[in-house]
C-alpha cells in the first residue's frame, strides 16, 4: 500500500486535483454515453433518424436489380471511416515516439509560459491515457469497416422483390437487419469520432486539471447539441415522420 501510494505521489505532485479530473473525466464520458443511449430510443437523435433513412435506403435496395449504387454507397462510408483508422495509426505511432523522448517534451513544457512544472512520469501517464483514447479510436474504426463489409455481403445476397413487401415477413425482416448493420457501422465510427472530441479534451489536462474538467464538460456539450438539437438533425427530421419510424432498441451497445 505504501509503495502504491509513493508511486501516485511521484506521478501527480497535485495528485488530488489530477486524480479528481481522471475520475471526472471517466463518470462525464461514460455518463454521457449512457444518457445518449436511452435518451434515443425516447426522443428523435441523428442516430435514430439515420436508422430511419437506413431502413428507407434498404427497402429501394431490394426492390432493384442491379445492387451496384447501393454497394457503391457502401464501399463510399468505408473511405471516410479508412482515413480516420489510417490517421489513429499516424497518431499512435507519434504518441508512441513522444513517451521515449519525455525528457525532451519536458524541457520543451518547461518553456511554455501557461504550463505548470510537471514530472516526466506525469508525462508520460498523460500520453499513455492519450494513446489509450487512440487505440479505443481505432478498434472502433476498424470494427466499423467490418460491418460495412457485413453490409455489402446483406445487399448483394438480398432477394429481389418487386410491390409492396410490407407483407412479406422474409423480406422485411432481411430490410430491417441490414439497416442494422449499417447502423451498427455507423455507431461505431461515431463512437471512434468521440475519442478525437475525448483527446482534445486530455490535452488541457497539461495547463490544469480544473481546465480538462471543464473542457471535458464543453467537450459533452457539443456531442449532445449535435446529436440531439443541430440543425443537421431538424433537417434530417423534417423529411421522417418520426411517429411512424421503427425506433431503435440496441444496436448502440453492439
Amino acid at each position: 500500500m505504501e509503495t502504491i501510494t509513493s508511486y501516485i505521489a511521484a506521478l501527480f505532485p497535485d495528485h488530488g486535483w489530477n486524480l479528481l479530473a481522471l475520475v471526472w473525466f471517466i463518470v462525464v464520458v461514460r455518463g454521457y454515453q449512457a444518457y445518449a443511449i436511452k435518451a434515443s430510443r425516447s426522443k428523435d437523435s441523428l442516430a435514430g433518424v439515420l436508422h430511419a433513412y437506413r431502413q428507407r435506403w434498404m427497402i429501394r435496395m431490394i426492390d432493384r436489380d442491379m445492387r451496384m449504387a447501393d454497394i457503391g454507397a457502401v464501399a463510399n462510408l468505408e473511405r471516410y471511416v479508412t482515413l480516420f483508422a489510417s490517421s489513429s495509426l499516424l497518431i499512435l505511432a507519434g504518441l508512441v515516439t513522444l513517451v521515449g523522448y519525455t525528457d525532451d517534451v519536458v524541457h520543451i513544457g518547461r518553456g511554455i509560459p501557461f504550463l505548470p512544472p510537471q514530472s516526466p512520469l506525469e508525462w508520460q501517464f498523460k500520453l499513455f491515457f492519450l494513446i489509450l483514447l487512440f487505440v479505443y479510436a481505432f478498434f472502433k474504426f476498424t470494427w466499423s469497416l467490418r460491418q460495412y463489409g457485413f453490409a455489402t455481403v446483406m445487399i448483394s445476397s438480398a432477394p429481389v422483390a418487386h410491390g409492396d413487401i410490407s407483407d412479406n415477413k422474409d423480406l422485411m425482416d432481411h430490410v430491417n437487419r441490414s439497416a442494422k448493420v449499417l447502423s451498427m457501422a455507423g455507431n461505431n465510427f461515431n463512437f471512434g469520432l468521440r475519442a478525437y472530441y475525448y483527446s482534445l479534451a486530455v490535452l488541457t489536462w497539461s495547463i490544469h486539471p480544473l481546465v480538462f474538467m471543464v473542457t471535458t464538460c464543453v467537450v459533452v456539450y457539443i456531442l449532445y447539441s449535435r446529436e440531439f438539437k443541430s440543425s443537421s438533425l431538424a433537417e434530417l427530421r423534417g423529411s421522417n415522420d418520426s411517429k411512424n419510424r421503427k425506433t431503435l432498441v440496441d444496436y448502440h451497445l453492439i
